[in-house]
């Protein structure tokens, strides 16, 4: 049996909510061990995380960082990777679109808000464009973003698609069938739980308040 899970992150929704969406909605519990900007700039907690960053996330004897090897991990151990070694290489092939999409909204809302804000939503629509075509292309889009059963690149598309509602509230208007899968995934009854919680609704999605 897997387990008992320990996240070791920062007070916020970040590199983490995927996982915690996942884990909520399979029916798993997990410890959170949040760790303060204080006690991060001591240094030793750094020193000790294989890559130098966060998050930290501990499967019994089992630790390890990185948070998309972390999804694929937890996809492995729930049946999350597709039905077959085809649907698992487009999941990979997903979630590394997704990442490239988080990378570039990282960048946005640390480094370039103020400035470039008007910029990035002026584009949103063309980096959205590929998720509306995956989705369209398997079962009218009706469906998930591959195949016929919830994976962990859906976890993630969701999670950064509702960061982007917050961002941009009418940045789906051009994507009507990635708007309707947010909504039909986040109406999951376990996951929905989750994210009507104060473990989820109390925590930012940002460490500098933007949003």
């Amino acid at each position: 049996m897997p387990g008992p899970f320990t996240i070791t992150y920062f007070p916020v929704r970040g590199r983490c909510e995927a996982m915690r969406m996942l884990l909520a909605d399979q029916g798993q519990e997990w410890k959170e061990d949040t760790v303060t900007g204080e006690l991060w700039q001591k240094g030793e907690l750094k020193k000790s995380c294989v890559f130098g960053q966060l998050p930290k996330f501990q499967d019994g004897d089992l630790t390890l960082y990185q948070s998309n090897a972390i999804l694929r991990h937890l996809a492995r151990n729930y049946g999350l990777y597709g039905k077959d070694q085809r649907e698992a290489a487009l999941l990979d092939m997903v979630n590394d679109g997704v990442e490239d999409l988080r990378l570039k909204y990282v960048q946005l809302i640390y480094q370039n808000y103020e400035e470039g804000k008007a910029a990035y939503v002026e584009a949103l629509p063309g980096h959205l464009r590929p998720f509306e075509t995956l989705l369209s292309q398997n079962r009218a889009g009706q469906a998930f973003i591959i195949g016929d059963q919830i994976s962990f690149a859906d976890y993630n598309l969701v999670e950064l698609l509702r960061n982007h509602l917050v961002l941009a509230p009418g940045c789906l208007a051009s994507c009507p069938l990635l708007a309707a899968y947010v909504e039909r995934v986040r109406a999951r009854p376990r996951l929905h739980a989750y994210l009507e919680s104060p473990a989820h609704r109390d925590r930012p999605i940002n460490g500098n308040g933007k949003q």
